[in-house]
C-alpha cells in the first residue's frame, strides 16, 4: 500500500487541540509531511515552547497514524513551537506577549514568581524577557546578582538612543533598580515614575521576544494604569499568599484589571508561600498562614488556579544569592514554576486564539 499526504492529513484531523478546540491540520500545526515506503515524518509546531500537553499530543498523532494509515508504519515527529500574539500588537510588534505579574500587596513573592516564571519560559526556549518595574522597591538587580550593573546603550541609525537589556540566565533583564544607588529612597510623584517605566518598554533594543514578563509594584496606582493604558498586555498573573490579609488587598488587584476601562485577561492565580515543607522531608505539609485561599481567590473570580508555591529555604537562599530556584532540575520547586509557566503560556494561547477568532 503506498501511504499518501492526504491519507496523514486525515488521520491527524482526528487528533483535536483541548484548548483550541480544533483539530492540528485546521490549526495549521502540522508541518512537513514526509513519506517514504512506511517511514512517516512530520513537524507538529505547538502554540508554546512551554506547551503542558506535548507529550498528549505527540502521543496522538502518533495513534492516529497507526490506526488511521498503518499500524506497521515508522513515525518520528519533530516538536517545535511558534508562540501566538493577540491579534493587535501594533505597538511593540517584536513583543509578542507582555504578562503582567501582580499582586495587590507587597511581600507576597511577587517578584520570586515573576523572575522564576521567566527563568522557566526561557528554559523551555521561549525568547523571554523581564522588566522590574517596581519602581519604589526593585528587587530582580539582587535576584539576578546585578546590584550595582548599569546596562549599557547603542545609538540606532535614526539617531535614538537605545537602552540595551542586560542578559543572565537566558534572560533580557531591565529594572528601575540599574538606575539608581540600591541604598537611596526614590521619591518620584507618580507622573515621573511612570514616565520611567514606560522609557523601559520604549527606550529598550528588546529585539524579538515571545514573552516580556513585567514585575509590577504592589497596589493599584499610576504604574499600574500607566501599562495596561499605554501598551498591548497579553494578561497578568496574581500571586498571594493564602492568609486573609493578603487575599483581601489581592482581591483588589485582581478586580482592577477586571474593570471596564482596564479589561485585562487574567490568566490565573499563584498561591505562595501556600505550605511550609521542610527540604529533608518533602511529603511533609504544614499550612502555616492557612490554606486554599488562593484557590478559594480564583474560584470567587473564576479564573484558572495556576499552582501552588511551597515555602522553602531554598526559595530565600536563591533570591539573595543572585540563584533563581528554578534554575535547578529535578527539584520540588522547578516542578511548581514548570506546571504554572505551562499554564500561563497555556492560558495565553487560548485567549490569543480567541482575539484572532473574534477579529
Amino acid at each position: 500500500m503506498i501511504i499518501t499526504n492526504e491519507q496523514v492529513l486525515a488521520a491527524l484531523r482526528n487528533v483535536e487541540d483541548p484548548d483550541l478546540k480544533k483539530d492540528l491540520v485546521t490549526l495549521n500545526m502540522i508541518k512537513d509531511v514526509k513519506i517514504i515506503d512506511k517511514n512517516i515524518s512530520f513537524t507538529l509546531e505547538l502554540t508554546t515552547p512551554a506547551c503542558p500537553l506535548k507529550d498528549m499530543l505527540k502521543n496522538a498523532c502518533l495513534n492516529a497514524i497507526k490506526y488511521f494509515v498503518a499500524k506497521d508504519a515508522e513515525v518520528h515527529i519533530n516538536i517545535t513551537s511558534r508562540v501566538t500574539k493577540p491579534a493587535d500588537t501594533t505597538q511593540l510588534s517584536n513583543i509578542r506577549n507582555i504578562i503582567l505579574v501582580s499582586s495587590g500587596k507587597g511581600g507576597v513573592g511577587k517578584s520570586t514568581v515573576a523572575s522564576n516564571l521567566a527563568i522557566t519560559l526561557a528554559a523551555n526556549g521561549a525568547k523571554t524577557g523581564l522588566i522590574d518595574a517596581d519602581i519604589y522597591g526593585p528587587s530582580v538587580p539582587m535576584m539576578f546578582g546585578l546590584t550595582g550593573a548599569k546596562p549599557s546603550a547603542r545609538e540606532t541609525a535614526e539617531g535614538k538612543t537605545l537602552i540595551m537589556p542586560i542578559e543572565k540566565y537566558g534572560i533580557k533583564l531591565l529594572s528601575l533598580g540599574f538606575f539608581a544607588d540600591p541604598d537611596q529612597p526614590v521619591p518620584w510623584r507618580g507622573p515621573m515614575a511612570s514616565n520611567a517605566v514606560k522609557q523601559l518598554f520604549n527606550d529598550a533594543d528588546w529585539g524579538e521576544l515571545d514573552y516580556l514578563i513585567v514585575d509590577l509594584p504592589p497596589g493599584t496606582g499610576d504604574i499600574h494604569i500607566t501599562i495596561t493604558q499605554s501598551f498591548p498586555i497579553a494578561g497578568a498573573v496574581i500571586v498571594t499568599t493564602p492568609q486573609q490579609v493578603a487575599l483581601a488587598d489581592t482581591r483588589k488587584g485582581l478586580a482592577m484589571f477586571k474593570m471596564p476601562s482596564i479589561n485585562i485577561p487574567v490568566l490565573g492565580v499563584v498561591e505562595n508561600m501556600a505550605y511550609f515543607t521542610p527540604e529533608e522531608l518533602p511529603d511533609n505539609k504544614y499550612y502555616i498562614f492557612g490554606k486554599d485561599g488562593g484557590k478559594a481567590l480564583a474560584t470567587a473570580f473564576d479564573v484558572p488556579f495556576l499552582g501552588e508555591i511551597p515555602i522553602v529555604q531554598s526559595i530565600t537562599e536563591g533570591g539573595d544569592s543572585g540563584v533563581p530556584v528554578a534554575l535547578a532540575k529535578d527539584t520540588l520547586l522547578s516542578a511548581c514554576f514548570a506546571e504554572i509557566a505551562g499554564k500561563v503560556a497555556q492560558q495565553i494561547a487560548i485567549n490569543n486564539a480567541r482575539t484572532v477568532i473574534a477579529k
